[in-house]
């Protein structure tokens, strides 16, 4: 990452990911704005030292200038199911709030951009681990919506010069410091069952038990938020005038439903009922990425690949946010 300080706007910035990445950025000596409507982010979750702007990318216009020199992008709406629900609302928020952002950034001079998009593009996989040369073929809005704002600064960088980078997540986990997952509703895994450790939820669903993996249950690739965050800021370095990079992120490492619950159960020292449900539509059997152009072109490499360290992780943050976990 650059030794030059430099100044960033953070979307979403106090949503999960989002507030890491801004943490890592003032750690390395950066400033940094927050801009996030709250919609989903929470306000305690932006790292002290940034700024905080409450506020829609919709009006990015009225805040953003030439004295940035960049902007990291995580604001929009993340949720499968809703978005199979309410697609207008993902559409209307996740491309049409990325269409103003993108043209407040270009009437402003700001030209380099980090994308958080997501490993949702691919759909159903064709093959194992996945690379940026698979087809993309999302099975709901959400990943749809992704993959639009993929193309779209696919061609702002080609007619106006703008640098950037999209970097495709496979399954977010852990903590940094202050900064964890937040959702309200929870979907992802590790938190929820960590949930069932802390007496918050009785059991944990196993949502098929017949793939065809070593125990019968989803395998899936885990990457601890701080190596995600780290990404974020060798992309920054990495970007170049008038090409997109897209860069999936992941440890090229899976690890079943099963072996997560029994990690949890470890960690944690507390019984994880489970319940058997039936498999949910969509879901495939494997996803674990290809991070090896991440590798070439970022010179990223994950350190905390560990299950059990994301796993602890995880647990000292929700410990944290419930005082009277047991």
């Amino acid at each position: 990452m650059s030794k030059t300080p430099k100044k960033y706007l953070v979307t979403g910035g106090a949503g999960y990911v989002g507030s890491v990445v801004a943490q890592h950025l003032l750690e390395a000596g950066h400033t940094v704005t927050v801009l996030d409507d709250l919609s989903t982010g929470f306000r305690e979750g932006v790292p002290a030292g940034a700024d905080f702007i409450e506020g829609r990318i919709q009006d990015a216009a009225k805040w953003l200038d030439p004295s940035y020199d960049g902007v990291l992008h995580f604001a929009a709406y993340s949720q499968v199911g809703e978005s199979v629900a309410d697609p207008e609302k993902y559409w209307v928020n996740n491309v049409g709030g990325s269409t103003a952002l993108l043209a407040a950034m270009r009437d402003a001079g700001v030209r380099t951009l980090v994308f958080s998009s997501t490993a949702a593009t691919y759909g159903e996989p064709v093959s194992s681990p996945i690379t940026e040369a698979d087809p993309t073929a999302p099975t709901s809005p959400y990943g749809a919506t992704k993959l639009a704002v993929d193309h779209m600064i696919t061609g702002e960088a080609a007619a106006h010069g703008l640098a950037a980078v999209s970097l495709r997540y496979f399954n977010v986990a852990g903590a940094y410091g202050d900064c964890g997952e937040r959702h309200s509703p929870e979907s992802h895994l590790i938190p929820l069952v960590l949930q069932v450790a802390l007496g918050q939820r009785e059991s944990i669903s196993v949502y098929g038990d017949d793939y065809p993996t070593p125990d019968g249950t989803c395998v899936r690739d885990y990457i601890h938020v701080a190596d995600l965050a780290e990404a974020h800021l060798l992309a920054l370095d990495a970007a170049a005038p008038g090409e997109h990079l897209i860069c999936n992120l992941g440890n090229g490492n899976g690890f079943s439903v099963r072996e997560v619950i029994e990690t949890v159960r470890e960690v944690t020292g507390h019984p994880v009922p489970e319940t058997a449900a039936p498999r949910r539509p969509g879901d495939p059997a494997v996803l674990v990425a290809s991070a090896a152009t991440a590798r070439e072109r970022l010179g990223w490499r994950p350190s905390r690949a560990d299950l059990a360290g994301i796993v602890s992780d995880a647990w000292t943050f929700a410990r944290r946010e419930e005082p009277t976990a047991p």
